[in-house]
Formats: structure tokens, C-alpha cells, sequence
């Protein structure tokens, strides 16, 4: 019987979960084992997952679970260099020239296990079958506003939290921007096509923000963008990649612009192929923004696990989207699993 063990997410702010009672429900009733760790920050209560048929085991336990279990979180796992010997379905961000990516796969050739990204889950058009990216990027968008908000006032943005929905978010927001006195901003948007940027760009649009929407037709020509920095906030939706054109490069934070907010929404700031390089490093929700440059001001906001400011709209969006490829965990040979696993053993041998 295939085994889903679904762990407690370890990392700080983390309150999603990529399945939902009801998606548990459906796996069991499919033939599917599933076991669900307790947490004590799931935004999802346990409950609904015991009433679903589900297995309870105590929080963080998964090192010790069963050897044929395929141990399913989100984030990455604690940085302690210990061999991988499981199948791990995770966002393990290990397969664009990321520094600490190296150092996963090595755990995993040491153990013997084997990672199906998340990231790297696709149909057989190697598009995606599931995303947070729509709730990235309206919290990304939200959170480059507020660092806005900040400026009008003289300030840096202060701490982020989590929001129990969207509508909740939005009010907060709209009386931030109002509480400036200052007209909205203007904002650009590259990668508005995409999940990302339509999340960023309806954002944008709930508070009356005037977008600018690019996508891949705007940025054919490699640059430079001129353009983006004639607008008050930059919002990158686009995820790095071999061939993406830089964005913003360094001597933008001495050149003439009315640009003084960037929302990295993608945040791959120590990939090769990073596309806003005026900052080298992923911000927090303690510290949303890095300040790059004082005249005129230029603040960055790189939070890497967005959608976890609402986390019970994203776990519920994301985990629709995945279900239907966990109900393929019975044959981890072929589908999305197939060309999974073969993506992770092209890394893990290069």
C-alpha cells in the first residue's frame, strides 16, 4: 500500500499544508495510506484530518517514519547535513545553480532517497500541474506596497504576519496607503500572464494601483528596461532561468528613477541567473525589506514563502491543484512522478 506521510513544517512563518482533509479523504478512499504529524502551526486543524481516516504521529517525526514512506512537506527541511534515505515530495529548490541546493542532493546521494520537487511536477507539456504562485504574488505585491507606504512616512516597513484571509488583508492595506496622503503609486508587472502576476496585478487593482502589465512579448529584447524604472514599484513575477534578461541591473540604484520599491516576487537571489541583482540575499517577515540605496531610496522586498501570509486560501488552492497527481502516487514510474524523479536524478548525478 503506498504510504503518504505528510510532516509538520519546521521552517519559521510556515503555516500551509499541501493537502487538505478532503484531500485526504479521497486518497484513503483511492487505497492510499496517509499520515498527517501533528503541528503546532498547520493552519488546517488536525482534526479534520483524523475524522478523514488519517494516521497521527507526533510533530517532526518523519526521520524515524516507515522506510517505503514517501514523506511530503513544503519548505525545506532543517539544514543538519543528515543523509536523506526517503522519497521526499518538497519545494527543494536545488536545480538552478542555488548554493545550498548542492548540499541537499549530496544528502540525498548519501542516503539513497530521492526528491520530487514540487517546483519540477509537470504535464507532458512541462507546464506545472500545481502553484502557489497566485497567492505569491498578491501577498508579494502586498507587502512591496506597504514597504511603499513606509517610505511616504519616512520609515522601512515593518514586520509581516499572517492574515486570516484576504479580505481582511486588503482593508489593513488600503488604510496604510491612505494614512500617506499621497497619490498611488504607479507598478509594473513582468510575468502579468503567469499565476504570479495575476495575483500581483489583481492586488494591484483591489487598491487602486495603476499597473503596467509585461510578460514575455515586452522583455523579448534582453534589455535594457528603461521603462521600469520610470514607475514607483517593480514587481518580478518571471522565476530565474537560463536566458532571463536582467531586470534591474546595479547601476540602477545610482541612476535617475522614480523607482523605490521592488517586490521580488520569484526571490532567487543567490541563482545564477538571478534578474534583480542590486541585492543578494532573501528578506524576512520580521525584516520585509532590504534597503539597497538611500538617493532616492530603494528598498527590496524577497520574502521567500509569500503565500504563507494567507495560508488557508493557498493550502486550499494549491492542494486542489495537486490532488489529482497524489492520486497518481501508485505508480511512481510514470506521469508527472516519472519525469519528476528523472529531473532529480539528471541533478543529483551531474
Amino acid at each position: 500500500m503506498t504510504h503518504l506521510w505528510v510532516r509538520a513544517e519546521q521552517r519559521p512563518n510556515e503555516e500551509r499544508v499541501g493537502l487538505t482533509p478532503e484531500g485526504a479523504a479521497a486518497l484513503i478512499a483511492a487505497g492510499l495510506r496517509v499520515t498527517v504529524e501533528e503541528s503546532s502551526v498547520r493552519a488546517i486543524p488536525l482534526d479534520g484530518y483524523r475524522d478523514a481516516g488519517c494516521q497521527i504521529a507526533p510533530e517532526n517525526s518523519w526521520p524515524d517514519a516507515p522506510g517505503d514512506a514517501i514523506i511530503f512537506g513544503l519548505k525545506e527541511l532543517p539544514e543538519d547535513g543528515t543523509p536523506l534515505p526517503h522519497r521526499h515530495i518538497m519545494f527543494g529548490h536545488a536545480f538552478k545553480g542555488q548554493h545550498s541546493g548542492r548540499r541537499l542532493l549530496e544528502r540525498f546521494k548519501a542516503g539513497g532517497g530521492t526528491l520530487y520537487d514540487l517546483e519540477y511536477l509537470v504535464d507532458e507539456n512541462g507546464r506545472r500541474v500545481a502553484a502557489f504562485g497566485y497567492w505569491a504574488g498578491y501577498a508579494g505585491a502586498a507587502v512591496t506596497l506597504k514597504a511603499w507606504a513606509a517610505q511616504q512616512q519616512g520609515g522601512i516597513c515593518g514586520p509581516v504576519g499572517v492574515y486570516p484571509g484576504k479580505d481582511t488583508l486588503n482593508a489593513a492595506l488600503a488604510a496604510e496607503l491612505d494614512a500617506t496622503g499621497a497619490p498611488r503609486p504607479r507598478a509594473i508587472v513582468i510575468g502579468a500572464l503567469g499565476r504570479v502576476g495575476t495575483g500581483a496585478a489583481d492586488l494591484c487593482t483591489a487598491m487602486g494601483v495603476e499597473v503596467t502589465k509585461w510578460d514575455m512579448a515586452e522583455t523579448a529584447s534582453g534589455g535594457p528596461f528603461p521603462e521600469i524604472l520610470a514607475h514607483d514599484i517593480f514587481l518580478n513575477c518571471i522565476f530565474a532561468r537560463p536566458g532571463t534578461p536582467v531586470f534591474v541591473p546595479r547601476e540602477a540604484l545610482s541612476a535617475p528613477r522614480a523607482l523605490t520599491a521592488i517586490g521580488d516576487v520569484a526571490c532567487d537571489p543567490d541563482s545564477d541567473y538571478n534578474p534583480v541583482p542590486v541585492y543578494d540575499r532573501a528578506t524576512s517577515w520580521d525584516a520585509p525589506v532590504l534597503r539597497v540605496a538611500e538617493a532616492p531610496v530603494l528598498d527590496v522586498m524577497a520574502i521567500d514563502n509569500l503565500p504563507s501570509m494567507l495560508p488557508v486560501e493557498s493550502s486550499e488552492d494549491y492542494a486542489a491543484q495537486l490532488l489529482p497527481s497524489l492520486l497518481t502516487l501508485t505508480d511512481l514510474d510514470a506521469g508527472v512522478w516519472g519525469r519528476a524523479r528523472a529531473t532529480f536524478l539528471g541533478h543529483v548525478e551531474g
